[in-house]
């Protein structure tokens, strides 16, 4: 399948992308009506691309914004989407810095491309597919580390959020970290994909195996109108989250007239009052977990 145009290079400049696809269980829907998109800009921010110790040893390249104030702020870890490391993620890395915080964004597909920069999907769908999950995992050890050792951080209130690819991640992420305070995802995949997925990896635990599990409560923001990742899966790990006696008071919340991606303020997906109200939702499940 082909994008008529580079959803990366447009990015940057908000352009509009024309079609729509849906695949492997991920909704694209890539027509953004010109006044929705959001552009946050850096003033008052400092902007840095450090570059963090991933796993096996691999230096990770990262974008980070933080405010340019004295002292130790919270962190976030935002973990992308499907595409990259592109406008939008670093975008809502500027949106949470005016929040108060640092906010870093781990490049996780370097080691494979960029998919920011292509047009065709099954090759964005080739990168993302060598992303394995314990890279992934030793990839945001790294963002931890990272975050930890900062001088502008403070260590003990660190959070993660993530969107679509990335908010599967998240899930994984508060299994794995006791470091993590607190995590939103943003309508990740929560169950085991059909072999033959690009995500499927034989042997992984996915967010119903680790519902009890978790370190870091867990707020999931999911659309009912999402094909891919449906309100049955997330009744799924409702009842699992239920059977583990989950001790963090995780929180599912399912938008009645969202879709998938519809945080995403470039693609036609975007449903605006249900991302709005889903970030004021995340910014304050981060406060009432102590990461403010």
């Amino acid at each position: 399948m082909r994008l008529d145009t580079p959803e990366g290079n447009l990015a940057p400049t908000r352009r509009a992308i024309a079609g729509s696809f849906f695949v492997a269980g991920y909704a694209f829907a890539l027509s953004p009506p010109a006044a929705a998109a959001i552009t946050t800009p850096a003033d008052g921010l400092v902007i840095e691309e450090p570059v963090l110790g991933g796993a096996g040893g691999y230096q990770l390249p990262s974008y980070l914004a933080r405010p340019d104030q004295a002292g130790r702020h919270p962190a976030v870890i935002v973990v992308n989407e499907v595409f990259g490391i592109h406008e939008y993620i670093k975008d809502i890395c500027r949106r949470l810095a005016h929040a108060g915080y640092v906010a870093i964004a781990p490049d996780y597909f370097d080691r494979a491309g960029d998919p920011a920069t292509l047009t065709d999907f099954d090759q964005i769908r080739q990168i993302v597919a060598t992303a394995h999950y314990e890279q992934v995992m030793g990839d945001t050890q790294g963002a931890v580390t990272f975050l930890v050792q900062n001088p502008h951080v403070n260590a003990h209130k660190l959070a993660i959020t993530g969107f679509c690819w990335g908010g599967n991640v998240v899930w994984m992420a508060a299994a794995r970290f006791p470091q993590l305070k607190a995590a939103t995802a943003w309508y990740g995949r929560l169950a085991p994909p059909a072999q033959g997925d690009f995500m499927y990896e034989p042997g992984r635990p996915w967010p119903v195996d680790i519902a009890g599990q978790l370190h870091a409560p867990v707020l999931g923001l999911y659309g009912a109108q999402d094909q891919g990742i449906t309100v049955a899966s997330v009744e799924q790990m409702r009842a699992a989250l239920a059977a583990a006696h989950d001790r963090t008071h995780s929180e599912l919340i399912v938008y009645p007239d969202a879709g998938h991606g519809f945080h995403a303020d470039y693609r036609d997906s975007y449903n605006e009052v249900d991302a709005r109200d889903g970030w004021t939702r995340m910014l304050a499940w981060f406060r009432a977990h102590g990461v403010s």
